[in-house]
């Protein structure tokens, strides 16, 4: 279901477009963060041990920019990880704010472990769409997600 807003052609479409694209992510979402949630982990909490078994050790405000949450938030979520063993921090020793995460033994081989089974159920999720549209709907997001902030602004004016 779309927008019921009656306005002009343009923003009818933006608002069926932006309600459409945020459904969809809330539902598949939700989908998938459920099946974390039983293997008692949050979205988030994946989200870092995913970032760190594929791109190596990060300082946390690297990981929050790629989760895009806040210094606060990562910093909770670290701290969790490290209570259950899966990551450490390492202070940088000239500048104690910056503050390298690294996977642990223990949670390179949990994530390991979890991946393939959660990479399975995304697979899952998409295969409604062709490969063709899963790339589409890739560069799409792509195009929308990177738009800055001058674009969007001189675009009001």
């Amino acid at each position: 279901m779309g927008t019921r807003y009656r306005g002009k052609a343009d923003e009818v479409r933006a608002l069926n477009a932006y309600i459409n694209l945020m459904r969809a992510g809330r539902s598949v979402g939700t989908r998938l963060e459920h099946r974390l949630i039983e293997l008692g982990l949050t979205e988030s909490q994946f989200g870092v041990l995913e970032a760190l078994l594929h791109l190596g050790p990060l300082f946390q405000r690297q990981l929050g920019e790629k989760l895009f949450t806040t210094r606060a938030n990562i910093t909770l979520i670290v701290d969790q990880l490290e209570e259950k063993g899966w990551v450490e921090r390492e202070r940088h020793p000239d500048d104690r704010r910056h503050v390298k995460v690294a996977l642990t033994e223990a949670g390179k081989k949990y994530v390991k472990r979890l991946f393939p089974d959660h990479l399975g159920a995304i697979l899952q999720e998409f295969e409604v769409l062709t490969a063709q549209e899963q790339d589409e709907l890739a560069r799409l997001c792509r195009k929308v997600g990177l738009r800055s902030e001058p674009d969007a602004a001189s675009s009001r004016n």
